[in-house]
């Protein structure tokens, strides 16, 4: 089964200049967890999860040096976004994706299309989507013996 069977297309997106604390209710209106950062061509630039907007991993760079963070519009998507971004790719397997996650502990992925360009998200949950179906079927197929 290919990635783009379950991946969601919806996108909701940001750019490098949005203000976080915009982008942090902007991802709690629509109940996501990843936002991927892109330019108006479609590019992915990097990535920003929830976790990145509570607590950036500079925030912590050094035990004997406190930072104190402001969730607010002063800094930018750009400031604290993932730029080394794994992706799968719309032509991927579901498995070789689901690996990818599991390998990396990553809630989802960008999918990006053959031109490199952002196509879609899949998430933990379009993953166990794809499990339940198929649990489903093993049951209709064991039912049917």
């Amino acid at each position: 089964m290919k990635v783009t069977k379950v991946m969601t297309r919806k996108l909701i997106t940001g750019q490098p200049q949005e203000g976080l604390r915009e982008a942090f209710f902007r991802m709690k209106q629509n109940r996501i967890r990843h936002l991927p950062v892109v330019d108006d061509e479609m590019n992915l630039l990097g990535l920003v999860t929830d976790r990145n907007l509570r607590r950036p991993d500079w925030v912590d760079e050094a035990p004997d040096i406190a930072h104190v963070y402001y969730l607010d519009d002063h800094m930018t998507l750009g400031d604290v976004m993932t730029t080394d971004v794994i992706a799968v790719h719309t032509y991927d397997h579901v498995d070789k994706a689901a690996r990818i996650m599991h390998e990396n502990r990553f809630g989802a992925v960008p999918v990006l299309n053959k031109e490199e360009r952002l196509d879609g998200m899949l998430s933990a949950v379009d993953l166990l989507v794809v499990l339940e179906e198929l649990l489903n079927e093993q049951r209709r197929l064991k039912k049917n013996k």
